[in-house]
């Protein structure tokens, strides 16, 4: 099956024509959403029980790891250690793995995270961290993906059965290909960052929204779709993450794609005109 979705729920004015979508009126849309907010900060139990009230049976949950994990952020600063982080995060993933909602996690490393012995052991650590569930691995530093290396990146990822993230971003020299190595055939996760190029190695104000301010045209949105089948006939589930919206492009890039690939999802939640 292949799913298609936007990175949060809440901010895409052109699924509803709201400024502010619940989770219920999203999932009336698309099957599939990135929470991005665990990032930031673990969620409370609560809060991920309510999630997976809010959606249908067959919607699915891409969670971006807590920036710890990833080492964006010291865990050491509110945890006694990475046990106890790593118990309190599967805590609060609970009711979406109990309810078979959760499509995977998503470790999304920085450029910083350079292809090192140090940081293959980090990822086996990571790895037997989360030993039973769907563990999905971006890299965003071009050391991974080097002629020497390349190979043995992907054989490390299929033996750790990671899911390696197939990247489109803007294609400069350091950055990632988009490479459609399956590395784990029971999940594959596309993300799209958009290919605006003048503004990915932004880091001044604001740099967050220029990096993903990017619309993609008919043309490319058709080449994606030809390399979302090749990968789906290799994959039992595949799922594409829209991530380019700051200018609010990436819901109707989105349902553009779902049209190309001709996909019809029925079991998405009631519309609001549908409840009367």
């Amino acid at each position: 099956m292949i799913r298609i979705g936007l990175t949060s729920f809440n901010e895409h004015v052109a699924l509803t024509g709201k400024e502010q979508t619940t989770l219920f009126e999203y999932a009336g849309k698309l099957p599939l959403v990135e929470i991005d907010t665990a990032y930031y900060g673990i969620p409370r139990v609560s809060t991920v029980e309510n999630w997976v009230a809010q959606v249908p049976g067959n919607f699915r949950f891409v969670v971006k790891l807590y920036a710890g994990f990833t080492g964006q952020n010291k865990w050491q600063d509110h945890y006694s250690s990475f046990d106890e982080l790593t118990a309190h995060f599967l805590q609060a993933l609970a009711p979406l793995l109990e309810s078979g909602k959760l499509y995977c996690c998503l470790a999304q490393f920085p450029a910083q995270f350079k292809c090192t012995r140090k940081n293959v052991r980090y990822l086996e650590t990571l790895r037997q961290a989360f030993l039973d569930v769907p563990l999905a691995i971006e890299l965003r530093d071009f050391s991974w993906y080097a002629p020497e290396l390349k190979t043995k990146t992907l054989k490390f990822m299929a033996a750790q059965k990671f899911s390696l993230v197939m990247v489109d971003e803007p294609q400069l020299l350091d950055t990632v290909p988009l490479d459609l190595t399956v590395t784990n055939p029971a999940f594959t996760l596309f993300r799209f960052h958009g290919r605006n190029k003048d503004y990915w190695k932004s880091s001044g104000q604001g740099w967050r929204k220029k990096r993903t301010l990017y619309r993609y045209n008919e043309t490319e949105l058709a080449e994606l779709a030809v390399k979302i089948q090749q990968v789906a006939k290799k994959s039992q589930q595949t799922a594409v993450i829209f991530n380019n919206n700051s200018g609010g492009d990436a819901a109707d890039n989105a349902l553009a794609m779902i049209r190309l690939l001709g996909l019809d999802y029925n079991d998405l939640n009631p519309s609001q005109l549908d409840l009367f």
